[in-house]
């Protein structure tokens, strides 16, 4: 099974909807996958037609040891699993400070279905708390969502300070494998630069024992698109909402990258007339994260 973290502390980069989104592509090619939603506001486990409510089974009765996680984990479309969040999560962190080992809890339980599945993808909550800890202590691969601004590269330097420290005490095999570009628009100066940026920071990174000595900039950038914000709120991936659009074009480029490692850019590629009239200068994919 191979293991990603989709983490950033900052909020609203595009975390939730680049989950639900990738897992349904890889779904749709016929692979097993499982989400986990660690977040609190249970955003994605809404986005996948759940209720989050305060009653459902999920992550928060695995990590108290209630319940073992291959009964807790629903499926949820055809090839996709969800071992999905609620409001309790939120006393997790404070429920478990004195619990010995607690920052392994959710590796242990990975290791019972690890044979299961062959994508795991486990949406982050926008902190560094306990819940992402145990999301880098369970994964081999961290992708990073990142919004082309320059507020989104604050912070930046302690989300990769907190994995190589996870990396050195708990998660050797632990990597940056990717960063993504969400919101991306081409025709701003502002998304090239803070690509270019990054760019020149992992190249820096080469041959140092850094955990993102090899990560890359997947050559797809999410663009602008309102159908993308629009689909949770009907409980469906793009796929099913908008197949058409150019949120599903880039979400799909996404998991051919993940498979195969080639992915042809699509942002310059000219939107679908279904959805030409949705693509707007200030569409955005906000999840309140």
């Amino acid at each position: 099974m191979r293991t990603i973290a989709v983490l950033n502390q900052k909020g609203g980069v595009g975390k939730t909807t680049t989950v639900a989104n990738v897992a349904a592509a890889l779904a749709l090619k016929g692979l097993r996958v499982l989400v986990i939603d660690l977040d609190p506001q249970a955003h994605l486990t809404i986005h996948l037609g759940s209720d989050g409510g305060p009653d459902t089974p999920g992550i928060y009765d695995v990590l108290m040891g209630e319940m073992v996680i291959a009964s807790a984990i629903k499926p949820v479309r055809e090839n996709l699993h969800l071992l999905g969040a609620s409001i309790n999560l939120v006393g997790a962190e404070s429920e478990l400070v004195n619990e010995v080992g607690r920052e392994t809890l959710l590796r242990k339980a990975l290791d019972t279905v690890r044979d299961r599945y062959d994508y795991l993808l486990i949406d982050c909550p926008p902190s560094l708390g306990l819940l992402s800890l145990n999301a880098l202590a369970g994964v081999e691969e961290v992708m990073i969502p990142v919004q082309p601004h320059f507020l989104a590269l604050q912070g930046f330097s302690r989300l990769l300070q907190t994995i190589t420290l996870i990396q050195t005490r708990i998660n050797p095999p632990l990597r940056v494998a990717a960063i993504l570009m969400c919101m991306f628009d081409s025709r701003t100066s502002l998304s090239s630069e803070v690509r270019d940026d990054i760019d020149n920071f992992l190249v820096n990174a080469r041959n140092t024992d850094a955990p993102w000595a090899n990560a890359a900039i997947i050559p797809v950038h999410i663009r602008r698109n309102i159908k993308l914000a629009e689909a949770p709120s009907y409980g469906k991936t793009i796929f099913e909402y908008e197949p058409t659009c150019n949120g599903a074009a880039d979400y799909q480029a996404v998991a051919d990258w993940l498979c195969t490692g080639v992915a042809t850019p699509t942002e310059h590629v000219p939107p679908p007339q279904a959805c030409a009239d949705a693509q707007t200068e200030t569409a955005e994919v906000s999840e309140g994260e």
